[in-house]
């Protein structure tokens, strides 16, 4: 949850590379800034949630006078246990939100002066915390939803026959692929993202009946998968893409120019446009909920 309030809260915070490195230059300002986000209302104990603490300013923690125990703004959180000092967690943070392309653990590893298995540990670790954001549904302010799927993965037609066979991909191309489902909300501009195992009618009405207020407006493409939603409460209009990309107020482009999903019927193994916020060019099923999660923050 910090990484998400981080970035979702109105204040001040750097803006650029060479001001993220300057902010968090000082350890006193890396711990002021964290624990201002993580405790809003003032300090508050992990262990007994007790507000009656008391700062150790040479050692920079805090110390319980209730259960007498210590602990640090890392204590509950992705930095917890972690040599690592926080201006290279949080310049690692800036970074994965703010790198268009996405960044690798390599990287991370260069511009941090950190190994390649720090790197990799401390961005699994952010991507993992990016997962967990507001629970609060899209289309409750009035505006429409905007929903849509893809398939990433390579293309098994321009593979060896050998690869192909051996990842046992049809020549559909949509056997092996991972699927992630996209929501967007074109009032708030809020963006929804989970890989999914199917694109299945109860597996896609599932996660629009838990990601979308009910009596919303759903614009879709004409996938029979969401057919069938007016009966739970929404207004749903479809666009058939076979013939059509807008028809009225109907249409997809937000979710798609927004990089968030391509073409359902596209085998191309990324995400892409004019104006993408991430472009996914190579994704490790295993890992694939966690790469998702930074898209729907940029």
């Amino acid at each position: 949850m910090f990484c998400y309030y981080w970035f979702m809260a109105n204040q001040d915070i750097p803006n650029s590379l060479i001001e993220v490195i300057r902010y968090f230059s000082d350890p006193d300002v890396c711990i002021e800034f964290i624990a201002s986000l993580r405790w809003m209302n003032g300090v508050v104990c992990p262990h007994c949630e007790s507000q009656n603490v008391g700062f150790l300013k040479t050692r920079r923690i805090w110390k319980c006078r209730e259960c007498r125990k210590q602990f640090s703004v890392k204590t509950g959180t992705i930095f917890e246990e972690s040599p690592i000092k926080l201006d290279k967690w949080l310049m690692a943070i800036w970074l994965v939100v703010n790198c268009k392309n996405g960044i690798s653990s390599y990287e991370i590893a260069r511009d941090l002066k950190v190994t390649q298995k720090s790197a990799w540990f401390m961005l699994h670790r952010v991507r993992l915390a990016l997962k967990s954001g507001s629970w609060a549904k899209l289309g409750g302010t009035g505006g429409p939803v905007e929903v849509d799927e893809t398939f990433i993965g390579g293309n098994p037609i321009k593979m060896h026959v050998d690869r192909r066979l051996k990842r046992k991909i049809g020549m559909n191309g949509y056997a092996e692929k991972t699927i992630v489902v996209g929501m967007l909300d074109r009032e708030t501009r809020r963006v929804r993202a989970k890989v999914i195992p199917n694109v299945k009618r109860e597996t896609l009405q599932a996660q629009i009946l838990n990601g979308i207020e009910r009596k919303a407006t759903v614009y879709t493409d004409g996938w029979p998968g969401y057919d069938g939603l007016a009966a739970e409460e929404f207004i749903h209009s479809t666009v058939n893409h076979a013939t059509e990309y807008v028809k009225g107020k109907s249409t997809l482009k937000g979710s798609r120019t927004s990089g968030l999903c391509s073409s359902a019927d596209s085998p191309e193994p990324m995400w892409q446009s004019s104006r993408s916020i991430w472009i996914v060019t190579w994704m490790s099923r295993c890992f694939a909920s966690t790469i998702v999660a930074p898209v729907t923050i940029r």
